[in-house]
């Protein structure tokens, strides 16, 4: 049987490497690895070495720069507490160096930040995830971005790799707040001139700022760890948790040698309670990818895994961009349902989460390929990298 043609290169080595603006040159980085885990144990499936080959949507057209002259540039990274591990993997793969800023807080838990180093007239991006906790990490991005403002900053772009509060992005019943809409005036009013985020919960959010967004998805990371899997196609079929995510399944399944797409269908009564009623689609003997945004308290999805397996699933992978993990995601997904739970690294996973089956990529070469098409002002709109959402 044909096993899924796609292309596994970007993740071959258990080596943290990065590459410089050049696009032969590989320098090594001098930070701690992150500890990710695959089938238990620890490795970082995120980079590549010398032998392997980046994928055309990742490899670059920025001219090469001198890495002995990176203070040179115009081009600063400054990364928020959120997730600094992140941040320093996007800055290796650029070839760049963090810059200085210091963060703290006060005795009664007000922030603050100063700049370390001058960005008087340069593209100033900050890295900051507004995830749990969400209220500090937005409030740290804030104060972030008008230091940069003040500080005569170019242009300033948030780097938000996963947007807290989007789930609040329509009103459902009277009298609810659109929280999404709140948060895209924050930011702006705060001085930021461009916001590039992955994966958002909606895209209608884009509609939310007033500035442009660059919308990038993590589909390309995870389905890159999946062929490297050589999952027969016929014995493939993709599932939507639930009825809002069937656009996202299915272009998700395109990718996958056009697998046969299934639905679960499910009554929810309150937030994070969802109740799962049918199964829409054939998954008997089948190995069922389940594919989501993120996965909060995983009761969606959980549901939905038993569903499968009752209707005659073979295995029972789990896919996310953002890990959220919210009490008792990790009991509930480390519960035997799952083959394997396949996330990327946008929220950082504390190592008291990580558990046999969970697998974490990362998407630092995604963002700061982004970041470099951003700055030299280079377009995406050609395959494949039209499909990231890069204008």
């Amino acid at each position: 049987m044909a096993a899924l043609a796609f292309s596994a290169s970007l993740f071959s080595t258990n080596k943290a490497r990065c590459r410089l603006p050049s696009r032969s040159a590989v320098v090594k980085c001098n930070l701690a690895e992150p500890k990710f885990t695959y089938n238990g144990k620890a490795s970082i499936p995120i980079t590549v070495g010398e032998q392997a080959t980046f994928p055309n949507f990742l490899v670059s057209n920025h001219e090469a720069a001198d890495p002995f002259k990176k203070n040179d540039t115009r081009l600063r990274i400054f990364s928020g507490t959120a997730n600094p591990s992140l941040s320093q993997e996007i800055a290796c793969y650029m070839g760049l160096e963090l810059g200085k800023i210091k963060i703290k807080r006060f005795a009664d838990g007000e922030i603050y930040v100063q700049l370390q180093e001058s960005v008087r007239g340069c593209d100033v991006y900050l890295v900051q995830p507004t995830c749990p906790p969400a209220n500090e990490n937005l409030m740290e991005l804030l104060v972030m971005i008008d230091a940069c403002r003040r500080a005569s900053a170019k242009n300033i772009t948030a780097v938000i790799p996963y947007f807290g509060y989007a789930r609040a992005d329509r009103k459902t019943q009277g009298r609810e707040s659109i929280a999404a809409k709140l948060v895209a005036n924050l930011i702006t009013e705060a001085g930021a001139g461009r916001v590039l985020a992955c994966d958002l919960h909606s895209g209608q959010s884009m509609g939310y700022f007033d500035i442009p967004v660059d919308h990038v998805h993590g589909q390309p990371v995870i389905l890159d760890y999946l062929a490297s899997k050589t999952i027969s196609s016929d014995d493939l079929v993709v599932v939507s948790p639930d009825v809002g995510g069937v656009a996202r399944a299915r272009a998700f399944a395109k990718k996958l040698s056009d697998a046969p797409l299934a639905i679960v269908d499910k009554r929810r009564h309150g937030h994070n309670v969802a109740e799962v009623m049918n199964l829409i689609g054939d998954v008997r003997g089948k190995v069922a990818v389940m594919v989501d945004d993120m996965i909060d308290t995983a009761g969606t999805i959980s549901k939905g895994a038993a569903l499968l397996h009752q209707e005659g699933a073979r295995e029972v992978y789990a896919c996310s961009t953002h890990a959220v993990f919210s009490p008792p995601a990790i009991e509930r997904l480390s519960s035997g349902l799952f083959h394997e739970v396949i996330i990327t690294n946008t929220i950082p996973v504390a190592e008291k989460n990580y558990f046999p089956q969970l697998t974490v990529l990362s998407v630092a070469n995604l963002l700061g390929e982004t970041i470099w098409r951003v700055h030299d002002d280079c377009a995406g709109g050609f395959e494949p990298y039209s499909s990231l959402g890069i204008d």
